[in-house]
């Protein structure tokens, strides 16, 4: 199997802080699937047809440098475009159609370059990287994660409401979970983690143990 760690789970579950996290820590490659689906969703709103817009996303430069994931197209940083709640319900939108995520399958596993990757999705473990090492099922309960995200977005300015957030979080995780192509659904041999009562340090200190007892063989 190859040298994956993939890490699933609901929208606002901390996947993302894990995946940096451990991602520094092993010296691994990063895949946020989610920026890419948002780059996909950014294309997409500026006009871009979608024949073209996976030979755009090529064109990308993602940066995994300090912890982060930057993005820049044509040396112009669009990583704060990229991550703004409008990208993020039409990246949401689009990511049900097969085309969408015909069009992302390969570029996502092109990320793999056999030095170690942590991959950050929806459906990692069971439809991009089945064959990972270690596969986690990352979530928490809605009110939980739509107040990590009202942090988040507070301390990058923007406006946000809180029962707009956990609303829109219960939506989503309903679209992703029932949507016939590739559901949120923990791969049978993931194993689940639930961080509604759990810091990041206590998840990732957890991880880490995962990590070395696969990857150390």
């Amino acid at each position: 199997m190859d040298k994956i760690l993939t890490i699933d789970g609901p929208s606002a579950s901390g996947k993302g802080s894990l995946t940096r996290a451990i991602a520094t820590a092993l010296n691994f490659n990063v895949l946020d699937s989610g920026l890419l689906y948002r780059a996909y969703a950014y294309f997409y709103e500026k006009g871009v047809t979608t024949n073209h817009i996976g030979k755009k996303i090529q064109g990308l430069s993602f940066r995994f440098n300090s912890g982060d994931v930057q993005v820049f197209d044509d040396m112009k940083e669009i990583t704060s475009l990229l991550r703004s709640e409008n990208t993020a319900k039409a990246a949401s939108a689009l990511s049900s159609q097969k085309e969408t995520r015909k069009n992302l399958l390969d570029i996502q596993r092109s990320f793999y370059n056999g030095n170690g990757l942590v991959a950050d999705g929806r459906d990692m473990g069971t439809v991009v990287f089945p064959n990972a090492r270690l596969k986690i099922f990352l979530t928490a309960s809605s009110e939980v994660r739509a107040k990590r995200r009202y942090i988040e977005l507070q301390n990058r300015g923007q406006e946000v409401n809180m029962r707009d957030l956990i609303e829109d979080i219960e939506e989503r995780d309903l679209r992703d979970r029932t949507r016939t192509l590739s559901p949120l659904i923990p791969a049978e041999d993931s194993i689940v983690i639930d961080s509604s009562s759990l810091s990041l340090d206590e998840v990732l200190s957890f991880t880490k143990k995962l990590a070395k007892k696969e990857f150390d063989k």
